[in-house]
């Protein structure tokens, strides 16, 4: 094997260069595992710790060997989160992240960051939903996959096809274009701040549901609000307060973001299925939007 020399004389900045060439891809997957943000840095972190020490002259492809690394780092801090998730106080949600235009345009990989698909990924488990992001978002090969779950290639292809058919019994019915979603935010953006409550019903699904995630630090629905009539009796209030509404690019897709004399107070993030709005997505708990002031991108 052809040894680079630069490589040989500084390690470490040969190792610095292809980690950041690789960075926006490892913090997606991280993401994509973990539904937050700052434990996806985290897990870049002591990615980066364990592959600074390798000898790169050992590596083929050095993106499959760092995404093994940060996949089997994200699975270590999946299970531990999901024992601090038992006490959570409330309905939890994946923390929002601002994301670039161009994420949009990539609708595979718009529907697999939105809020809507990670609360799906969450009713995988934890190597079920590293195996189906790998596969069906990132299009690594089965035997990469293996390598980073600790499993054989036979194994990963049965767990990709059982993952397979229980995300899409689950996921939004339909593709969405971003124009539609665009359209359907706005009409929605206008009957929120107007308390149009038939305007609202018209927008929502009778069976529409809506997550409040306040983390138990502010005031946010204790338990999900079920039914268009309950749903938008509690969106009408909006209009009554002191708050003003932007529609920006959130996890890939158009959102309502409200702020408070500046400061964002709450995400409002939109399932659509079929042209209805099934599912809303309220993130209030301040730990999870204080990353929402900086755009962070997420790319292949």
């Amino acid at each position: 094997m052809n040894q680079d020399p630069t490589a040989a004389e500084h390690p470490v900045e040969a190792a610095t260069d292809v980690f950041l060439a690789h960075r926006n891809l490892l913090f997606t997957v991280a993401y994509e595992l973990l539904g937050s943000a700052a434990d996806a840095e985290d897990v870049l972190q002591e990615t980066w710790l364990r592959w600074v020490g390798v000898d790169l002259s050992t590596v083929r492809e050095h993106r499959a060997y760092l995404v093994r690394i940060c996949t089997r780092q994200a699975l270590n801090r999946l299970r531990t989160l999901a024992r601090r998730r038992e006490s959570y106080v409330g309905p939890w949600l994946p923390e929002p992240l601002l994301t670039a235009p161009d994420v949009a345009e990539d609708v595979e990989l718009a529907e697999s960051v939105s809020l809507a698909m990670l609360l799906v990924l969450e009713t995988l488990t934890p190597t079920e939903r590293a195996v189906f992001v790998l596969r069906e978002v990132f299009g690594l090969e089965y035997g990469e996959i293996a390598e980073a779950v600790d499993k054989s290639p036979v194994a990963v292809r049965q767990i990709t096809h059982r993952a397979r058919a229980h995300v899409a019994a689950r996921r939004p019915r339909g593709a969405v274009s971003p124009a539609e979603a665009r359209q359907a935010v706005t009409a929605f953006r206008r009957a929120v701040e107007t308390g149009d409550l038939r305007a609202l019903l018209g927008l929502l699904a009778p069976d529409a549901v809506l997550l409040g995630d306040g983390g138990g630090v502010v005031q946010a629905a204790p338990a999900p609000v079920v039914g268009a009539e309950s749903v938008a009796a509690l969106l009408c209030r909006i209009s009554r307060l002191p708050v003003s509404l932007t529609i920006e690019q959130v996890n890939g897709r158009p959102a309502l973001v409200s702020r408070v004399d500046g400061e964002v107070d709450t995400v409002l993030a939109l399932r659509l299925d079929e042209g209805l709005i099934t599912g809303l997505y309220a993130v209030r708990n301040p730990e999870k939007l204080s990353r929402m002031t900086r755009e962070t991108a997420l790319g292949r």
